[in-house]
Order: structure tokens, then sequence, then C-alpha cells
């Protein structure tokens, strides 16, 4: 049967094979590969043997170096930034390479619970047997710090902020107190913490400051230049395709250009060439939705035209991405349409079809 969406130590395990094999470094205990060559399986590069090694991560080699090194340590990892800086991406393939298993996962909502972050019990066995180690469900966390590998805690500002305070124990005592056994868990060589937050959804709990202080916090910032996101969007559509086995041509890079042009001017204000002064969406128009965009254009493109990506095909996903608040962005967007795309004549038809959808 064919996963729709394959872990990253399945999807890329030839790579991790290859850069097992290479890799004569020094690893910390537990770890799967050096920091090096963990860094070189996020940033892509070229092995002794020739072997050449995909880039996870297109961005600052120096956050993903500090990442790493952060790792090594007895520190946890907060990744911060804005949604849709790739994140949970850098979080998995971090976990993947460090540990071979990105799986020991808590997803954060506000919805997340004390006992999903520490462990649970089997209630059939705890009011047969009363409190044992059977009855004992751990937590992804829990097996992390047994096995001494990766756990990695998404969306840690989703979380109630009591549930978050869950966590300073572990990061600083190393150890999980189990009061019902009068026992605990006490970590392993290897085991950390890879967290994920941002402060731009709504619902979002400040981190306290204790637990703050237990984290080393790397900021993922938004790709620095258009090339750069260009880049990125370019291959996360192209793999994405791949995956999803969509029998239409890969998007021209005129498309790509055009739609990261376009998220850029309203995420920044302004026009590429700073001439005119934009107002913004509410939405945080992220990298992510730009990926999200070109591959609903392609799905239409591929099931109900010819194969070809054409403005048509990425309209509706893009009102779909900008207009958030039907009121004000949607003033935000007509806006935007009458003084800068339907002034470019290279545009006209992107102005067409997207004046259709509104």
């Amino acid at each position: 049967m064919n996963t729709l969406r394959q872990h990253a130590e399945q999807l890329f395990a030839h790579e991790l094979d290859e850069l097992k094999k290479a890799d004569t470094r020094q690893r910390p205990t537990n770890w799967n590969l050096s920091p090096w060559a963990v860094s070189t399986y996020l940033l892509g590069g070229k092995l002794d043997n020739g072997f050449e090694v995909s880039a996870k991560y297109i961005g600052n080699r120096r956050v993903i170096e500090i990442a790493v090194a952060t790792l090594a340590t007895d520190r946890a990892l907060l990744l911060y930034g804005v949604p849709g800086t790739a994140k949970s991406w850098v979080s998995e393939h971090l976990a993947a390479a460090i540990s071979g298993d990105s799986t020991r996962l808590i997803q954060g909502t506000a919805g997340t619970s004390e006992e999903q972050m520490r462990y649970g019990w089997n209630y059939a066995l705890l009011l047969s047997k009363g409190p044992s180690k059977e009855a004992l469900v751990p937590s992804p966390l829990m097996k992390a710090m047994s096995d001494g590998r990766i756990a990695r805690v998404e969306e840690l500002t989703r979380i109630p902020a009591d549930v978050q305070d869950t966590l300073i124990t572990i990061l600083s005592e190393k150890t999980l107190p189990i009061p019902e056994l009068s026992s605990e868990v006490q970590a392993n060589r290897g085991f950390n913490v890879i967290a994920t937050a941002n402060n731009r959804d709504k619902g979002v709990n400040e981190l306290s400051s204790a637990l703050k202080r237990r984290f080393n916090t790397v900021i993922l910032p938004v790709p620095a230049t258009e090339e750069e996101e260009i880049a990125i969007v370019s291959k996360r559509v192209a793999e994405m395709g791949k995956s999803l086995e969509l029998p239409a041509e890969p998007p021209a890079l005129k498309e790509v250009r055009r739609i990261v042009q376009v998220f850029r001017e309203l995420r920044d204000g302004t026009t590429a060439d700073g001439k005119t002064k934009l107002k913004q969406p509410t939405g945080t128009m992220s990298t992510a939705e730009a990926i999200s965009v070109l591959n609903s254009g392609i799905a239409l493109a591929a099931h109900f035209g010819d194969g070809t990506l054409r403005a048509g095909d990425v309209a509706a996903g893009l009102v779909g991405a900008v207009i958030k608040d039907p009121v004000q962005d949607a003033v935000v967007w007509k806006e935007y349409l009458e003084t800068v795309v339907k002034e470019r004549d290279e545009w006209k038809d992107l102005y067409r079809a997207c004046r259709e959808v509104i």
C-alpha cells in the first residue's frame, strides 16, 4: 500500500545511508550521524565519494549549524518564526538525521493535555490491577527519554500554559517523575527536544520565562531574497507533484516567479521596485502558502486542463491565500489587482483570471 506522505527517514533513506557510510567524524552518544553530517543532510552537498546530497533547507547555513550544535549539548532547541518558514520541516529532518526516527511527536493544540506530554494509563489494566508499569502508556516524550532519542513538540505556543510547563522538569532535571509508581524515567544520553513555535496565530499562549530559559531559540527567517524563495518553492512543488503523482508538467519558472512576487509584495507592503506602497493583508503570505497555491493549480491543470499551468489555474488559490478576512483583505486584494497587477502588461492574464473569481 502506498502511503500518502512518507516520513523524512523513509523518503531520504538512501541519502542517510550514504552519509552514514561516509561519515568518519565523532558522533555524540546515540546519534546516527555526526553534527557535520546532520548539517550536510539538511543543507546538501557533495560527499568525498561523489554522492550528491540534496538540500532540504535553502537559507542561512549558520542557522542550521547553530540548531545542530544546540542539540549536541544538553539544551533543548526552539525553532521560532512566522508561519510558513519551514520550522516543522527542519524539525522533522533534524530528528530523522540524528535519531533515524522523526515520529516521536507531540502535536500541540489548545486541547493538548498533560497526559499527552507525560504519560497516560491503560484504564482497563489500571482498574483491574491498579497503577503498574504494565498499565502505563508512555508519551512520545517519555519514549524518547528512555531510548536516548529526539522528541518533537510542534506548535508549543498552541499548548495551554500550564501544560507547557510540564516540560520544565524534563528539560532542567532530565527526568520525568511518576508519582503513582514512586519512580521516575531518567533521560538517556542522546535525548533532546525540538520544539516549534510562532507568535502570529490566534490563540497563542506565551511561553513562561522559566520555560524560555531552558531552550536555545533559533529564529527561522522568511527567505531573504526573491531568488531564494523561488528556489524553495520550485523545489518543494516539484517534490510534492512527484509524490502526489500529478499528471502535469512542472510549472514554468515565470509562473513560480510571478506567484512568489505577489506573495513578497503583499508581505512586505511595497512593490518589488519600491515605488508603490501597498496595504498588507491580515494573513502571513508565507512561502508554504505559495507552495500550496501552485500545487492546487497544478492539480487543476492536470485534471481539468491540458496539463500546463496557467493563470486561471492559480487564481482561485491565490485569492484564497490572500483573503482571510472577507472584508479587510478583500479591499487589500482588489486595490493590489487594480494598481499593480492590471498595470503590468505581462500579467494581464492573471488580472483577468483573478477578477473572474472575486
